[in-house]
């Protein structure tokens, strides 16, 4: 199953941490833009060679510490096509460097439409009898809130490919709780109820580990809320957003984690992409080993809380 593959990669590397890929223009280095705009202007191609250059530095520097990354699908897609290629292909250098792939796109639809999204991300397309695989990743994010028509046409992919799916469950975002924190009759909130199904749909997808491949996005802005989601979700793994530009820290996410030190993954983005603009005198060109430098802040400063990870 997909998550045992990066639970796996987790234990060996000691490192429950995923690096968010969510290029801007003004994340990058001036030398790589600079370079891509002599080749093709300030277009389109221009923008989304420079996302591509910046990405590889990056996967280079992080790849034997940093088990996954996780592309979000929009940052490409406001490049057009040029970007969503750039997407692809940064997918498939991640995947050769031996990192798991999540791509957050928060997909959302039911039926035949839900089943592109899963095939289009996560499977195969049936070309007039040739097979191709579009996109490719391990994951991928979606919006559970549609209900099981939104979740079931996503299985048999998950199942064949030996992929997984993150349903968001507790946001990280400010306003989450404006429907999040509902109640429902019987006193469940809308974020605990989404949870349990979950842990119903991961029945369909078990995994060797005790975790099934329907994991829940559960945000470390809520410390109490994803402690209290791990004690009542024992099968279902999370992807923790939240840490670092959005206030999180790695006390905030201890409780995603089980008696093991697994169980969750961290996502920061901004906080690895960016490090080459928060250290004073740095020479722009040394941005990915910035990055690096991060990564392993982070890593260990979870490690201080969690301890070590074993399966």
């Amino acid at each position: 199953m997909s998550f045992d593959r990066l639970i796996e990669k987790i234990v060996e590397k000691q490192n429950p941490t995923v690096a968010g890929l969510d290029p801007k223009m003004a994340y990058i280095p001036a030398y790589i833009k600079e370079d891509s705009f002599s080749k093709y202007g300030k277009t389109l191609e221009g923008a989304s060679d420079a996302i591509l250059t910046y990405n590889k530095g990056l996967i280079d520097r992080l790849y034997d510490i940093v088990p996954a990354i996780k592309p979000q699908a929009a940052y490409y897609e406001m490049y057009g096509w040029q970007g969503v290629r750039v997407l692809a292909e940064t997918i498939s250098y991640a995947q050769s460097k031996g990192m798991f792939v999540i791509t957050d796109g928060k997909r959302n639809d039911i039926g035949t439409t839900m089943e592109a999204y899963a095939t289009a991300h996560l499977g195969e397309t049936d070309i007039d009898g040739e097979i191709k695989e579009p996109f490719g990743s391990d994951a991928l994010t979606v919006n559970g809130y549609l209900g099981t028509d939104g979740i079931k046409p996503l299985f048999s992919v998950c199942k064949d490919k030996d992929k997984g799916i993150f349903v968001l469950v507790k946001t990280s975002n400010p306003s989450s709780g404006e429907l999040q924190n509902l109640e429902l009759e019987g006193g469940q909130t809308v974020y605990q109820k989404m949870g349990t199904m979950c842990e119903e749909w991961g029945e369909e997808i078990p995994g060797k580990y005790g975790y099934s491949g329907v994991g829940a996005v559960v945000g470390a802005t809520y410390p109490e809320m994803l402690t209290e989601l791990r004690h009542s979700l024992s099968k279902t793994f999370f992807l923790v957003p939240g840490y670092g530009a959005q206030g999180g820290g790695a006390n905030d996410c201890r409780g995603a984690f089980d008696q093991n030190g697994i169980g969750a993954v961290v996502n920061s983005s901004r906080g690895i992409m960016c490090a080459w603009q928060k250290e004073k005198g740095l020479d722009q060109r040394d941005y990915a080993e910035a990055a690096r430098r991060e990564a392993i802040r982070m890593r260990d400063d979870l490690r201080s809380v969690i301890g070590e990870m074993h399966l």
